[in-house]
């Protein structure tokens, strides 16, 4: 190979990266040397002390399969090369470039040796910026995601204190009532229900309920005793206590959770409201304890 030939060729174009290494492909190599493939791999049998692992060694298998014909589609290339028979092809390190031009020694070896230690000086550079680049790209995409997390948990928090202090407004009545049913059926064990204006409404809320509901509502109301007595007989999950404490709507759902409800159940968007769940532990722990007392 000649020198006018040797600078039309882009060495670093044959270096590649297998198992963490920058490589050349011994057909590679012996191209540019301007010999057989079979020369060079002689060369290193001849001198197998003085080429380690670390630089040279031999593809697997798979990595021929792999890097050969997946990435390079050189397969064709190398059976020319190896004499008509496939054979998985040796890779040099720089190291393995070095010692390989202080065996095949002329003045094309020379040169083109030179050529491409440049050219591994210049590949490292080329990775050296890219991880550069890609440490610059990573760090951004870090605060990227930390931005993305940070407006993810505002929207969170806000959707979850949507859930528990909700506004209805006049007319609102299905998203009123059904926002109702939706806290009903957060409870596993059992429902107490505070309204003094309880009625048939809420029979028709809870009666598909799988918990035991209690409703707390004053007596003489709106809560008649054949709509009690009818619902007990198909269902049996209910019971009513009669008693005026209580001025507010509760929902209390398992002993643990209560929403405080603005407008009684049954006339639940009718005019505007709101629903609240109680977060302070004292209140609905005294608030708990006096349903009970009552019960």
């Amino acid at each position: 190979m000649n020198t006018n030939t040797l600078t039309e060729i882009k060495i670093e174009n044959m270096i590649f990266e297998i198992r963490g290494k920058q490589v050349m492909l011994d057909s590679d190599l012996a191209k540019l040397y301007g010999v057989e493939t079979k020369r060079i791999n002689e060369a290193v049998r001849r001198n197998s002390e003085k080429f380690p692992e670390r630089f040279c060694f031999k593809l697997t298998n798979q990595e021929s399969k792999f890097f050969l014909v997946a990435i390079c589609d050189q397969k064709n290339n190398h059976i020319e090369t190896r004499g008509g028979k496939y054979k998985n092809p040796r890779v040099f390190t720089e190291q393995g470039v070095a010692m390989l031009a202080t065996i095949i020694k002329s003045n094309v070896a020379t040169k083109v040796s030179i050529a491409i230690m440049d050219a591994f000086v210049l590949m490292r550079k080329y990775i050296s910026n890219e991880l550069l680049q890609q440490k610059y790209i990573n760090d951004l995409v870090i605060q990227h995601d930390k931005a993305i997390k940070l407006l993810q948990d505002y929207f969170n928090k806000i959707e979850e204190k949507k859930k528990t202090h909700e506004i209805y407004f006049n007319g609102q009545i299905y998203n009123a009532y059904s926002k109702i049913v939706d806290n009903l059926k957060e409870a596993h064990d059992n429902i107490i229900i505070i309204d003094n204006y309880a009625d048939k409404n809420v029979l028709d809320m809870i009666r598909n309920l799988k918990t035991d509901v209690t409703i707390i509502c004053k007596s003489k109301g709106l809560l008649k005793e054949i709509d009690i007595n009818k619902y007990q007989k198909q269902y049996k999950n209910l019971k009513v206590v009669y008693n005026n404490d209580f001025h507010d709507r509760y929902i209390i759902l398992d002993q643990k959770e209560i929403y405080h409800c603005g407008a009684s159940l049954n006339y639940a968007g009718n005019k505007t409201f709101s629903i609240n769940k109680l977060e302070d532990n004292i209140v609905k722990k005294s608030l708990m304890e006096h349903a009970l007392m009552i019960l």
